[in-house]
Parts: structure tokens; sequence; C-alpha cells
């Protein structure tokens, strides 16, 4: 076992090492006793349990993250129009799950609500920002979930117990989202150790390897309708290759294109 997959208990009177993933849980159950908000109190959740100190677990592993990076979108309308041209099922449950655990530990965890979202609003002559509501971060969640277990359906049938926890999820994603913030609070105290220096920096280093993902991906696409383009001709594609080559532009100011007369 990898030494971050485990951890020693203290005070302690002998130095056993234990998984991680125990120490997820029992502060999660702590957690729930001592906000009041007990296990199978609305209804049977302690699969939701399981499911949570997992995914506490699996992110201090940075291949999981790695992993899970290449389907993260910090805008509700990257995420549909990622998803607007797809059929694909798998894709569109593990793309709203993905986004939806990570939203679940970022609420709960690091209590933060998305300031490298906040957008620019002009008013009296100055610039001021406005950022999403908790409200709206914590509906973003629920609905996530919500999507993720209506796929989850078609990718591992009904009865599948994944699916299960997912409905739970969206369903009291309020409620555990409190037992996390106790955990913040009470066992891991990461509001004092991450400053909101870090956090953003955090934040700008994931954005900006996404941007370039997402510019490599149209590269890429333009290289491809180009050289077809080449061969046909077609008035569709020369619009298609124009279009992208502003999205291109909105990426990288310096990418310069024209397509050359006939």
């Amino acid at each position: 076992m990898e030494p971050r997959s485990q951890y020693l208990e203290l005070p302690a009177s002998r130095t056993d090492l234990r998984p991680t993933y125990h120490f997820m849980m029992k502060c999660l159950l702590y957690s729930r006793m001592e906000t009041g908000l007990l296990s199978n109190q609305d209804f049977y959740d302690e699969d939701v349990n399981v499911y949570i100190a997992h995914l506490l677990d699996s992110m201090i592993r940075p291949e999981n993250l790695e992993q899970a990076r290449r389907y993260l979108s910090p805008y509700d309308t990257d995420l549909f129009q990622r998803l607007a041209g797809s059929k694909d099922a798998r894709l569109k449950y593990t793309i709203y799950k993905t986004n939806a655990d990570f939203l679940l530990i970022s609420l709960g965890v690091f209590d933060h609500k998305e300031p490298a979202m906040a957008k620019k609003r002009p008013g009296s002559g100055k610039e001021r920002f406005f950022h999403p509501t908790e409200e709206a971060s914590v509906g973003r969640g629920r609905t996530y979930y919500r999507f993720a277990y209506t796929y989850s359906q078609l990718v591992n049938g009904r009865s599948a117990g994944i699916s299960e926890v997912l409905e739970k999820l969206s369903l009291g994603f309020d409620k555990y989202l409190r037992i996390l913030a106790h955990m913040r609070g009470e066992y891991f105290d990461l509001i004092k150790r991450l400053s909101g220096g870090e956090v953003y920096h955090l934040e700008r280093v994931a954005n900006e390897n996404s941007r370039f993902e997402d510019l490599k991906k149209k590269q890429d696409r333009f290289l491809d309708l180009y050289l077809e383009y080449k061969k046909t001709g077609s008035i569709d594609l020369k619009a298609e290759i124009e279009k992208l080559v502003q999205e291109i532009r909105s990426l990288d100011p310096d990418f310069q294109f024209e397509i050359p007369r006939s």
C-alpha cells in the first residue's frame, strides 16, 4: 500500500498504519453524530456513507484527480455544450457524476463558491463583481447528481447500487454538504491551512490546463476540417472552419488564419 494511502492515528498506543479510507469514514460518521444528521434518519443511506468516504479518499490520489480532470467543466454552458451532440449515455453519466462529485467536495470541504466564475457587471461607472449564489451552486450539484442518476440507470441498470446512491445524493445534497462542512472545521481544518491566494492559484492552474486541452482539441479539429475542405471545397466546411477559427482565437489571440481564395 502506498504511503499516501495510509495514516497513523494519534494518540495511539500502537504504531499500526491504517488505510486512509478508514480515517475518512470515521470522520464522516462522527460528523453525522455531532450534527444530528444520523445515518438512516430520512432513508437508508449507509451506502452514501461508503460512497462519500471513498470519494474523499480518492481526492488524495493524484492519478484519480488527473483522470477526473478530463471530464470537469467550470461552467454549465461548457458542460451542456460538450454533451449536446453526444448520444453516449456512459459519457454523459461520467461527466455529470464527476462534476457533481467535485461540486460536493468543493462546497462541502473547501467552502468554495467558485470565485473564478465571477463575471463583471457595470454599475455607477465602476466595475462590480457578482458570484453565483449559494443556492445556485447547491442547485447545480443537486441537478448534476439527478442527471447522473438518470444516465446511471441506462448504463448500470435500474437496480444497480450506484444508481440508488446517486439518487440519494441528489435528494439529500444540502444535508451531505452540512455534514462535510462540519468535517471541514472539526477534522480537516483546511480553511486555516489554505489561504485564499493558494486556492486561487490552484484554480488558475486547473483552468489553464482545461483551456490548453480545449485549444488542442479545436486545433486538431481545425486541421482535419481544412484538409477535407481542400479536397472537396465544400461551402458548409468553409463555414464550419471560419466558426472554429473564431473559437480558437478566443483561446489563443495570436492564432491567425484566413481561407485562401480559390
